[in-house]
């Protein structure tokens, strides 16, 4: 089975020119090799070792101390004894002339170049005498340039066990959409974050930090590429026997699966990951070390953001029914939590407007919340199924693109807290999964699936092109809040600290007032009738362990 479980950007510039490639030398190539082969061996001593009691007798395999036959029930008659001798003996002939007694010897010869070490002992394929056809280089080279025009599309995916990271290459003005490299994952996707940040230099850098089921955080450098480890890992595995309680998420990191990722653009050394552990965790890259816990959830923690514009505030939402936001300064006295009416499964803040955010449910739901206020400004139905993917347009004001398990993709105006459904359609990728707009254009948007992903030009539809029509914003007048960029946080001291000067109940500066709340149940253009949610919850199946 495939899935396509998280897709993101990377902005224009960021990525290096000239990827850099891994050259492993014969020795280093040689070592990977041992490593290997000691490790299968140690798998194979397991197995061995494994009581044959629970396994399926089809799944048994044959030792090589007996003869390969097929095993026949045992009769008195002579007749029979005689064909079965014959049989034996024709057996023996077909074992001997295909070498079927050393078919399952691990002490293959490395020279033989159908063993694992022919294939695998050059450290090139230029070096590799049974390669023949040479690939032009020129050509190669040219293919891995990216240009300062490309934008890079990264996406999770997982195939039945295979689990990796596709990295494509994307150009508007040309319309050219290609793989460039892929990295190998060792564990299930279930986040991406990309961060143009590098914990180990001054310069700016091109990474992607992986939230998996396990409950570390792999960051990888995707300027290099064949990358066959991390270039740096937050937390550590627990082991079986001293597992912790997934209620209680240690400093040291979480003790479960890690769901949704959020790196602080201000404070660039800052990220913030959720987990199914309960809790939401502040990592310090430069440290790689968790330096607070944040434990207002009292469920899992299925997605967050930091806020656009503020380097201290920080947006939850979980499986409680609960988005919360955070003033991480002192988040423990200055949070604010909303209960809305399902599992929280993504929640966004709008950049156009910095104090209102959106969250979406697992009952198809969508909210529109103040910051400021207690109510929602607006609910909108929008689809029948799972709110999975929710993304607004980074250029086009009032552009929303909601996907959901129901397979469909819509696009919405919410302009003046009006929403209205300005079109629908089906990619034809399954159950959707997740949505993620182009950083430099507000009309290009990555949707990925249960089957694949696609890029999706809103544009073709004429019903976007008439409804959006010069509301789109270059990067500079996306919003009119100041630039409050800043350099690495020491440990995190600026933005975890408690304040002194605070309301007792840390709500000094929240209005309470509600303004304009409005409830929407909106049509599709080509619907007849308005979708109306189930009153009985089902309960969907939710990603585990």
């Amino acid at each position: 089975m495939t899935c396509v479980p998280c897709v993101t950007w990377v902005k224009r510039g960021v990525a290096k020119e000239r990827p850099d490639k891994v050259q492993l030398n014969p020795e280093e190539l040689a070592e990977l090799i041992k490593e290997s082969k000691e490790e299968i061996g140690d798998l194979d001593g397991d197995d061995e070792n494994m009581d044959t009691v629970d396994l399926d007798p089809r799944e048994i395999k044959s030792s090589k101390k007996h003869k390969i036959k097929k095993e026949k029930k045992a009769k008195p008659d002579e007749d029979d004894d005689d064909d079965d001798a014959i049989n034996d003996e024709e057996d023996d002939d077909i074992v001997k002339a295909y070498g079927l007694d050393d078919y399952d010897d691990e002490d293959a010869d490395d020279g033989d170049p159908l063993s694992i070490g022919g294939l695998t002992f050059y450290a090139s394929n230029a070096q590799d005498p049974y390669i023949t056809l040479k690939e032009d280089s020129d050509d190669e080279e040219e293919a891995s340039i990216i240009k300062p025009t490309d934008n890079l599309v990264v996406v999770a995916k997982a195939q039945n066990e295979f689990c990796n990271l596709q990295v494509f290459v994307y150009n508007e003005n040309e319309g050219d959409l290609y793989g460039h490299h892929d990295i190998y994952l060792p564990a299930y996707p279930l986040a991406i974050e990309c961060m143009n940040f590098d914990p180990g230099t001054d310069k700016p850098g091109n990474l992607v930090a992986v939230g998996s089921m396990e409950p570390t955080i792999d960051i990888w450098d995707m300027d290099i590429m064949e990358s066959i480890e991390p270039a740096l890992t937050l937390g550590t595995k627990q082991s079986k026997k001293k597992k912790k309680s997934k209620k209680k998420g240690a400093l040291g990191g979480h003790t479960d699966a890690v769901l949704d990722l959020s790196w602080n653009h201000h404070a660039r050394n800052v990220l913030a990951s959720a987990s199914a552990d309960y809790t939401v965790a502040l990592w310090d890259m430069s440290q790689g070390t968790a330096v607070t816990t944040l434990r207002q959830h009292k469920e899992k923690v299925q997605t967050i953001q930091w806020h656009p514009y503020e380097p201290q505030s920080l947006l939850s939402g979980g499986f409680d029914k609960s988005v919360i936001v955070y003033d991480c300064r002192s988040p423990e006295e200055t949070h604010r939590n909303w209960k809305l009416g399902g599992e929280i499964e993504r929640v966004v803040w709008d950049h156009f407007n910095p104090t209102y955010f959106l969250a979406s449910t697992d009952q198809g739901y969508v909210y529109y919340v103040d910051s400021r206020t207690d109510k929602p400004v607006f609910t909108l139905n929008a689809h029948s199924g799972a709110v999975t993917a929710l993304s607004l347009s980074s250029q086009v004001r009032g552009c929303l693109v909601t996907g959901s398990e129901d397979k469909a993709v819509k696009v919405w105006d919410i302009a003046d807290s009006k929403p209205s459904c300005v079109t629908e359609k089906n990619m034809k990728i399954g159950p959707i999964q997740c949505a993620s707009c182009c950083p430099e254009s507000g009309f290009i948007f990555a949707v990925s699936g249960e089957k694949e992903f696609r890029v999706w030009d809103i544009r073709d539809n004429t019903d976007v092109r008439g409804q959006f029509e010069g509301r789109s914003a270059s990067a500079s007048e996306v919003s009119s809040a100041p630039n409050l960029e800043m350099d690495t946080v020491d440990a995190l001291d600026d933005l975890c600290i408690d304040t002194e000067e605070k309301d007792t109940d840390g709500k000094d500066a929240i209005k309470t007032e509600t303004e304009n709340v409005v409830s929407f149940s909106a049509k599709s253009t080509d619907s007849t009738a308005s979708s109306t949610a189930s009153k009985t919850k089902k309960k969907r199946k939710k990603k585990k362990k």
